[in-house]
């Protein structure tokens, strides 16, 4: 690998994002939106301040899986990805600068949507709010690297939006947010410990109920570090060229 060209990827796709207004507008605007929608609909019940800290770990994930799985299938069905490889960088060049690219956003979301959770919409945390900004981080960065591996098996953009069934609906229905995992049939408590968002779910509950969560936070942010590292490396692995 090599850091100025992955760097090079970073800034380009970084370039074309400040111009695509809409792209921009569904990565900070709308969790905002579904945020405060939530906020709104669970007023005078306190369902907001015990599911809040959750979503707010689930909207970025999800929002981050879509956008870059579209994204690069869009880099191989144009052919820019074969002209790109055809050049000194390599497939963990490309990878990496989308990843260092969306993860960029990804702070940008994290501190707009906590935000506006905590300060426009009253959730109310135990934790430090600074904790629930890098769960939320972690968690968006691990839904991109997720989203870049998905891209390589969609042949179009429909295609991609497809995998959301497959690759985010089941990590929703077992991270805890309707049922706690630990009251999951045991197959599926399993099940729910190899899902990534999981972890961004107990990280967030962590901090919205404990004084100090740091010490469980910090062993779920690992395991959500160790999640996009392998995420990556499977993405450059089934990385194609182009779509046939």
């Amino acid at each position: 690998m090599n850091p100025a060209l992955t760097l090079a990827t970073t800034r380009r796709v970084l370039a074309q994002l400040r111009a695509d207004h809409r792209t921009l507008a569904l990565l900070l605007v709308v969790p905002c939106v579904l945020i405060g929608l939530l906020a709104w609909i669970a007023q005078d019940t306190g369902l907001f301040d015990l599911i809040g800290a959750p979503v707010l770990g689930i909207f970025p994930f999800v929002v981050m899986f879509i956008v870059t799985s579209v994204a690069t299938l869009r880099e191989r069905t144009g052919g820019t990805l074969e002209r790109l490889l055809s050049t000194p960088l390599g497939r963990g060049d490309f990878l990496l600068g989308y990843a260092l690219a969306f993860g960029s956003l990804a702070v940008v979301q994290g501190l707009i949507a906590t935000g506006f959770s905590v300060w426009v919409c009253g959730l109310e945390v135990r934790g430090p709010v600074w904790l629930l900004v890098v769960v939320a981080v972690a968690g968006a960065v691990v839904g991109t690297a997720l989203g870049l591996f998905a891209s390589a098996f969609a042949r179009t953009e429909f295609q991609a939006v497809q995998f959301m069934p497959a690759f985010v609906l089941p990590q929703f229905l077992l991270c805890g947010l309707i049922v706690p995992r630990e009251q999951l049939p045991r197959v599926l408590e399993w099940l729910s410990d190899v899902l990534p968002l999981s972890y961004a779910v107990d990280a967030m509950l962590a901090v919205a109920r404990q004084p100090d969560p740091l010490p469980d936070v910090a062993v779920d942010l690992l395991v959500l570090a160790a999640f996009g590292v392998v995420a990556l490396a499977l993405g450059s692995l089934t990385l194609r060229r182009r779509t046939p």
